[in-house]
Order: C-alpha cells, then sequence, then structure tokens
C-alpha cells in the first residue's frame, strides 16, 4: 500500500502529492529527490518502484521476504538498510521491520508488520529545509535515527520491568513466577539486543573511513545515530547481567527458604522424639521396671516429657529454628 510520495527540490516539497507514474519526471531534475513510503506493499506495487528507482534485485528480494537480519549494504552509488521496529503490546514484544532504499536522488522505505509511521519524521524534515537540502543522505539518517530513538523507552521499560521483579523477589513473592517472568524479560532483552548489535558494524560504515557518496556532508549525522546505538548496547548487556544475577539471587533465596523449612521439620521432629522415646521406654511392658509401681512414676514422666521439650522449644526459638 501506497503510504505517500513526495518530491523535494532545494529542501522544499515540490507538490502535496506525487503520482507514482510520474516520479521519472522528477528524478530528472537536477537537485531533486523523491521520497516514497510503503506499506506492506504487493508485488506488482514494489515492482513497478524497482524498475523507476532501478533497485538492485538482491535488496528487492531481501525486502520482499522480510525476516532479515538488521544490516547496512551497499550498492553501487546506493545503500539499502533493514531495520526492526520493536513494539511492546499486551505484554509481549511485536517485531516488524522497515526497510529503505536510498540513492541520490530518492529514498523509499518499506514498513512491513510495522503499523507505526514515521510521519513525524517527514514533518520533522521538513521543518528544517536546510538540512533537506542535503537530499536523499539526510532523510536516510532521519528514518534510523527515528527507529533508533524508539528503541530508548523500550529499555526503560524493561529495566521498570526488571525492578518490579526484584521488588517482588525480596518481599518473599512465588519463586517459580519470579523465575518464568525473569526468563521472559531476558528472552525480550535478547530481541532488542538482535536488533541493536548488528546495526553497530553498518552505520559504522556510514560516518567513518570510506563513506557511500550518498552520505558525503552528512557525517556528523550518523556518528550520533552510532553514538545512541553504543549507548543502547551498553545498556541492553547491563540488563542482561544484572537479569542473570537476579535469576542467581532468585534461586539461592529459594535454597535459604527451604533451608529454613527444613530447620523447623528438624526441630519439630526433635521435640516429637522426645515424648516419644519416653512413652516407648515405659511402654515395654517388662516385669522388672521399679518406675511402674511407684506412685510418682506417671507424673514424673509427664513432666520430662514437658521439661524437656519445653528446654529445646527454648533453644531452637532462640538459635532461629522455631
Amino acid at each position: 500500500m501506497l503510504v505517500n510520495c513526495f518530491a523535494y527540490q532545494d529542501g522544499k516539497r515540490l507538490a502535496d502529492h506525487v503520482n507514482p507514474a510520474d516520479i521519472g519526471s522528477y528524478l530528472s531534475r537536477p537537485e531533486c529527490f523523491v521520497w516514497v513510503a510503503l506499506k506492506d506493499p504487493e508485488p506488482e506495487e514494489f515492482a513497478g518502484l524497482q524498475e523507476q528507482f532501478n533497485l538492485h534485485e538482491l535488496a528487492v528480494e531481501d525486502a520482499s521476504h522480510g525476516h532479515q537480519r538488521p544490516k547496512v549494504e551497499e550498492y553501487g552509488d546506493s545503500v539499502f538498510v533493514v531495520l526492526h521496529v520493536i513494539e511492546i503490546i499486551d505484554d509481549e514484544m511485536v517485531v516488524g521491520e522497515v526497510d529503505i532504499f536510498a540513492g541520490p536522488n530518492y529514498v523509499l522505505s518499506v514498513r512491513n508488520r510495522a503499523e507505526k509511521g514515521f510521519t513525524d519524521v517527514r514533518a520533522r524534515c521538513e521543518r528544517e529545509p536546510e538540512l533537506l537540502q542535503l537530499g536523499a543522505g539526510f532523510v536516510l539518517y532521519a528514518l534510523m535515527d527515528a527507529v533508533v530513538d524508539r528503541y530508548f523507552p523500550l529499555v526503560d521499560t524493561l529495566e521498570t520491568e526488571l525492578e518490579t521483579l526484584e521488588e517482588r523477589m525480596f518481599s518473599g513473592g512465588a519463586a517459580r513466577a519470579n523465575i518464568e517472568d525473569m526468563y521472559a524479560l531476558k528472552q525480550k532483552l535478547m530481541v532488542l539486543k538482535h536488533a541493536v548489535g548488528p546495526l553497530l558494524e553498518g552505520v559504522g560504515k556510514l560516518h567513518g573511513g570510506r563513506v557511500p557518496q550518498l552520505c558525503n556532508g552528512t557525517q556528523d549525522y550518523y556518528r550520533d545515530v552510532y553514538d545512541h546505538l553504543m549507548r543502547l548496547n551498553q545498556s541492553i548487556d547491563s540488563l542482561r547481567d544484572m537479569v542473570t544475577t537476579a535469576l542467581s539471587v532468585n534461586l539461592s533465596l529459594i535454597t535459604v527458604a527451604e533451608n529454613e523449612t527444613t530447620k523447623r521439620l528438624a526441630a519439630c521432629a526433635a521435640l516429637i522424639a522426645v515424648p516419644t522415646l519416653i512413652a516407648g521406654i515405659y511402654g515395654m511392658n517388662f516385669d522388672h521396671m521399679p518406675e511402674l509401681r511407684w506412685a510418682f512414676g506417671y507424673p514424673l514422666a509427664l513432666g520430662m516429657m514437658a521439661v524437656i521439650d519445653l528446654y529445646l522449644f527454648y533453644k531452637f526459638r532462640k538459635s532461629g529454628w522455631l
């Protein structure tokens, strides 16, 4: 589906809408570029733009099949970028994909399984015509920057989720539920890591060393995206380490709780064992047991049971076993 199609020259929009069939006339103009946005396009729709922009067949194949690893690839004088768009819906991470084709006089963004668009990016670029004059290279930066910036709230959300789990863990919450939730959190961090990690190398090629011709004059902007990716990568790694530590602590707390239960059971067994032992001795029914016919034998046996159990109870309570 065609979302929008605009042409720009000298940092200004030339028309409110450009018919895709007329794109060729704009591409032939000097200092002019066309910015097209598609969402879940049909093959025929994609094929028409491939011919108009002379897109590389390998890049088109990747964009058509979807489910690609995030990457930045250079094809002649054009650049192909794959980005993952991640949203949290009903506590589940939903991963979409944005494929961006950028050449000297065009930018084509293709959204697959991604609901949130980039109208805010277009509005931002149009508010800064002096930057839009830099051409397709700046638009490519703006789109990449928007996607990367959307990762920061996700990291904050996952950090808050970890803090909640830690509070629940130390307040005596359900241990099994903690383990399941922490593992789910670790999986979410892995999804985010897979979106951020591969881009570091790709974006590094756009601001350092031999940069593509398309990105000349915009290296500082791509360096900013690279810095954001570095921060995200470090934050994700730190959170993963914290989750691993929290899992270990949770298991330790489970072990401590089990030990406490074992101690209580052992103390209760000792309290029961004393009267059982005394009762067992005097229940052997031997003929020659002096205490059996002694007037104070029965109360003495009961008294011994009570005194010894009270003493044991006091000692166990003092040592924290009960």
